[in-house]
């Protein structure tokens, strides 16, 4: 072979391979299954709406999205592992408010919600439910105001973790109803529910679905929810705003990926996102409470920079701090 064959087959050569990377980077999206994380453990409203989540998106795009529940840090450990991931579309967050909050009560945060994560969708909000034990003498919000300021610091709210929406929401209706209460910290929903069922805590602000069953077996009493307005799936259910006006607080749930997220990808499992709260999910978690949210990336961004600018104002007045 001469010099100018040599030439002429390495040239061909390095244009076949430049064709076959042309055609891996051309590959779309996607071509293997999904991951999203969910920092806390399966079982609780959050698993249940991700996992249902999960199964639409993974009808719409032709690949298995699978649940990652990464539970610990209240929340900082699945969060910073998709923080960290490649910005590929395969490692998705599903998340509640908590992961915007929880750094606002850290001396050093683990993660920056804007800097480290691409808003995708928000995926629903969730009022939360004022529950109290059943023997206590009222059955309103206005009762509620009335007994505790004749007996101020005696009534105990539980909350299930610090810097939570039912941590926050507490805080808020403290200074908006004028109240005094202790505030009794618990590690997670379930422990607080058992004693507010057995009658050593009075009251517990938690997202609706959680106190749903215990309301229906007659084992508590559901005295409001935080939304703006009645919610469709329970219109005989008052709201806190109907008593102390102004006050509306959510949980909310939302989908991220890491920074690095192409556009074009957030785009289109945005516009997957928005499809799925269009099927059965409605007709599931709707008459649950829930109001499901579809709207664009822009949307969602405005939304968690305001409920961001709140919770700080929240988290900044009440001093609450992690321990």
């Amino acid at each position: 072979m001469n010099r100018k064959q040599f030439v002429r087959r390495a040239a061909a050569a390095a244009l076949f391979a430049a064709g076959l990377g042309t055609g891996a980077m051309a590959q779309p999206w996607p071509a293997k299954p999904i991951t999203m994380v969910i920092p806390f453990p399966p079982g609780g409203t959050l698993d249940v709406v991700g996992r249902m989540l999960a199964q639409k998106l993974g009808q719409q795009l032709g690949q298995t999205v699978i649940v990652d529940n990464r539970p610990g840090g209240a929340g900082t450990i699945g969060a910073s592992a998709v923080a960290h991931a490649p910005g590929d579309g395969y490692t998705l967050l599903f998340s509640a408010s908590t992961f915007t909050t929880t750094p606002m009560t850290q001396k050093v945060a683990v993660y920056d919600v804007v800097k480290d994560f691409a808003p995708v969708a928000l995926v629903a909000k969730a009022p939360l439910a004022i529950a109290v034990n059943k023997n206590l003498p009222f059955n309103d919000v206005k009762g509620l105001m009335e007994y505790a300021r004749a007996h101020p610091g005696k009534l105990t709210f539980a909350i299930g973790s610090t810097g939570s929406a039912g941590h926050l929401s507490t805080e808020l209706l403290r200074r908006a109803a004028k109240m005094e209460y202790l505030i009794v910290p618990y590690k997670g929903s379930a422990p607080a529910y058992q004693d507010l069922v057995g009658g050593n805590i009075d009251a517990f602000i938690d997202p609706i679905l959680g106190s749903s069953a215990f309301a229906k077996a007659g084992q508590l009493k559901v005295l409001a929810i935080t939304s703006k307005n009645r919610v469709p799936g329970q219109p005989e259910m008052p709201t806190v705003s109907e008593t102390v006006p102004g006050y509306e607080f959510y949980s909310w749930y939302g989908l991220w990926g890491p920074a690095s997220l192409p556009k074009e990808i957030a785009t289109r499992l945005n516009a997957e996102v928005n499809k799925a709260l269009g099927s059965d999910m409605h007709e599931k978690l709707t008459p649950q409470g829930l109001l499901l949210t579809p709207g664009s990336i822009d949307d969602f961004a405005r939304f968690q920079k305001d409920d961001m600018a709140l919770s700080q104002r929240i988290i900044t007045e009440g001093k609450i701090r992690a321990e």
